[in-house]
């Protein structure tokens, strides 16, 4: 094994190489008779940190006997993670910041003068700058690629990373943390092995520090030589993947879905998450409409509403979250919950297609009752007339019968 803060050796050639650096040329800054020199004296250190270097050094010599004046100093520093310099202004004669060891050190310093005899003006001197560029060690091509960690629901996170371009055989992997509340780096506690072969470290939430930086090496060792070590610092809080969303459910109300879930489970606090929604539509004409709804500012509000369209027939959602910006600079969006879809609506088609056939047939059935109705009516009432034609005839012959003839024509 290779422990970062065991090995001297190169920790004192890395430091005995940025003290022997020689600091760019400066003209000279006069202010009450004295020369505004850069600091002097300015060491760079490393105490085994992974990048997180010391930088110390004294007053000039020509300000040494000045009383009543105050000597502040300006560093500037590259920070090659962010790809900017950093300033800081301080009385103090030592700072700490953080490097890629990987990258070229940059410093730059000067002096600020504030007398009596200045005015109230504070007067800067010229900047001296050292540039620091180490020479990697290790096998070429056998530094360590697509680095990647997770915070999983702020329970434990897991860094994972490939073997390089060119690794030797038999090489193995080792991963060291640190952060400004450890006395000194510690191994990763549980490797993540692929057939045998270690792809990455879980890290308990018991030893991650958020807001703060999280520093990381990971080199190694084989029977040819070393590993070259590939350096890493992040800000844990900026690598929460939140869990997946679950109790999700959908109701409607005259058209209007209304779909509730619960946060997801684990340690991320409700107010820091945001919700994306994915609503999937199947129409009567068999396309689908897809939508995406990002709820930034629902803040401790797990619903979310939309209209049902008129010619739909089944409407899907998924969920998924990510801590927001108020908790977080980034983060990473949970998986998609399981879809929810609501009722299939070609159970409702076909309930309306029946009613409106029912109500057809039923008008039809009506209309024949009806029209059958009329006819039997018909017949009763030819029926009736016929049988009082006969009986009228019949009465008609009788009376002929029995009646003198000279009154036969009245019932005529």
């Amino acid at each position: 094994m290779l422990l970062p803060n065991k090995v001297p050796v190169w920790l004192s050639a890395f430091t005995l190489l940025l003290l022997t650096q020689d600091p760019v040329s400066t003209s000279e800054v006069m202010a009450c008779g004295a020369s505004v020199d850069p600091p002097a004296n300015i060491e760079i250190t490393d105490p085994g940190f992974l990048g997180y270097l010391s930088i110390h050094w004294t007053q000039p010599a020509s300000l040494q006997n000045l009383t009543g004046c105050t000597v502040r100093y300006q560093l500037r520093y590259y920070d090659t993670y962010e790809e900017r310099w950093r300033s800081v202004r301080t009385v103090k004669l030592a700072y700490a910041a953080q490097f890629d060891l990987e990258k070229p050190v940059m410093v730059k310093m000067l002096t600020m003068l504030n007398c009596a005899c200045t005015n109230g003006t504070e007067v800067q001197g010229e900047e001296t700058e050292m540039v620091y560029t180490s020479e990697p060690t290790g096998m070429a091509g056998s530094r360590i690629r697509d680095f990647r960690c997770v915070y999983y629901g702020k329970e434990y996170m897991e860094c994972t990373w490939e073997s390089g371009p060119v690794p030797p055989p038999d090489s193995h992997n080792y991963l060291y943390y640190w952060h400004r509340e450890m006395e000194e780096t510690k191994e990763c506690p549980e490797y993540i092995t692929v057939s045998e072969v270690r792809r990455g470290c879980r890290i308990p939430r018991e030893s991650l520090l958020e807001f703060s930086k999280f520093n990381m090496c990971v080199n190694g060792s084989s029977p040819a030589g070393s590993l070259r070590t590939a350096y890493f610092s992040i800000e844990v809080q900026n690598h929460v993947k939140p869990a997946v969303v679950s109790s999700v459910h959908i109701s409607e109300t005259d058209g209007l879905l209304k779909l509730d879930w619960s946060p997801p489970s684990g340690l991320v606090p409700e107010q820091c998450l945001e919700y994306e929604i994915e609503s999937s539509t199947l129409m009567a004409n068999g396309k689908e409409q897809k939508q995406r709804t990002v709820l930034m500012n629902s803040v401790l509000d797990t619903s979310y509403d939309l209209r049902r369209e008129a010619e739909s027939k089944k409407t899907c959602f998924q969920i998924r979250s990510k801590v927001n910006m108020y908790c977080a600079d980034a983060g990473f969006w949970s998986d998609w919950s399981q879809k929810k879809c609501t009722e299939e609506n070609e159970i409702r088609y076909a309930t309306k297609y029946l009613i409106l056939m029912g109500m057809v047939v039923i008008g039809i059935a009506g209309v024949i009752i009806l029209c059958l109705s009329l006819w039997i009516l018909k017949k009763i009432c030819i029926k009736k007339t016929s049988k009082e034609d006969a009986i009228y005839t019949l009465y008609k012959q009788k009376v002929n019968e029995t009646m003198p003839t000279i009154l036969s024509p009245i019932f005529k």
